[in-house]
C-alpha cells in the first residue's frame, strides 16, 4: 500500500533490484573464491548470499514499516493526550469560574448582613 508522498515501484524496477542483488552475490562469490571450487559450487555459494540479501532486505523493511506503524501511534496517543489536556484545562477554567459564581452571592449576602447588623447596632446603641 502507497501513500500519497510515495510513488509506487514498478514491477521492471523490483526485477531490476533482483538483478543488482545477483550481480552483487556474483562479485561476493567471486572475491572469496577458492581454487578447485566447480562452477556449481560457486552458483550455489552466489544464490545462498543472493537469499541472504534478499532476506536481510526484506526484514528491514518489515522492521521500518513497524517502527512507521509505532511512530503513527505514537504521534495519535500524543494528539489525543494534548486533545485531553485541553478539554481538562477548559473544564477547570469552567468549573473555576463556576465556583466563583456561585461563591459571590453569598459573600454579597453575608456583606449586607454585616452592614445590616452595624447599622441596627449604632441605632440600638446610639
Amino acid at each position: 500500500m502507497t501513500t500519497p508522498n510515495q510513488k509506487a515501484v514498478p514491477k521492471a524496477k523490483q526485477k531490476k533490484d533482483a538483478r543488482d542483488l545477483r550481480a552483487e552475490a556474483l562479485k561476493i562469490v567471486n572475491t572469496i573464491k577458492t581454487e578447485g571450487q566447480t562452477p556449481v559450487e560457486t552458483k550455489a555459494i552466489a544464490n545462498g548470499i543472493q537469499r541472504g540479501m534478499e532476506m536481510f532486505l526484506r526484514q528491514q523493511s518489515e522492521k521500518t514499516r513497524d517502527l512507521d506503524k509505532r511512530t503513527k501511534k505514537v504521534k495519535q496517543l500524543a494528539n489525543q493526550l494534548a486533545q485531553q489536556q485541553d478539554s481538562d484545562t477548559n473544564a477547570d477554567e469552567a468549573d473555576t469560574a463556576a465556583t466563583n459564581t456561585t461563591a459571590l452571592p453569598w459573600i454579597l449576602l453575608g456583606i449586607s448582613w454585616v452592614l445590616f447588623l452595624a447599622v441596627q447596632g449604632i441605632q440600638f446603641w446610639g
